[in-house]
């Protein structure tokens, strides 16, 4: 069983990392178009969604059970898998609210989040369990 796991996420990293990747060529554009940046909002949205998804199964894989997003990052948190446990719960949050909200303001209000501290955490995570693997 513990075996299925570890094929999980790593499976489950793959897929962080196609979005991750995209997220990172949008994060080099300086002045976003506005479809650019529903592009790289987007891109933010699913990398983030698979990030915690993604520790939720490498967390599995080391015998902890979590159930939701908060609880992975909690526990991703304490188990020194990530680091700023406070901003990952903004990046939650935030990710919650670009899913259901869209308006220019908010937008590039995300876009100066996006780039100056999500992208970092992100990366940050990218590489630890590119490492692992």
């Amino acid at each position: 069983m513990k075996n299925l796991k570890i094929i999980r996420w790593k499976q489950r990293f793959e897929n962080f990392e196609k979005s991750f990747l995209l997220l990172k060529e949008y994060s080099k554009i300086e002045n976003p178009s506005k479809v650019e940046r529903a592009g790289g909002i987007q891109f933010f949205e699913m990398s983030f969604e698979l990030a915690w998804k993604v520790l939720k199964d490498y967390l599995e894989s080391e015998g902890f059970e979590v159930k939701s997003p908060k609880a992975t990052l909690k526990q991703a948190f304490q188990s020194g898998i990530i680091e700023d446990g406070y901003l990952w719960m903004d990046g939650l949050d935030d990710r919650n609210l670009t899913v259901h909200t869209y308006d220019e303001s908010t937008a590039e209000e995300m876009e100066l989040k996006i780039k100056n501290k999500y992208y970092f955490i992100l990366e940050k995570l990218y590489l630890k369990l590119k490492d692992e693997l």
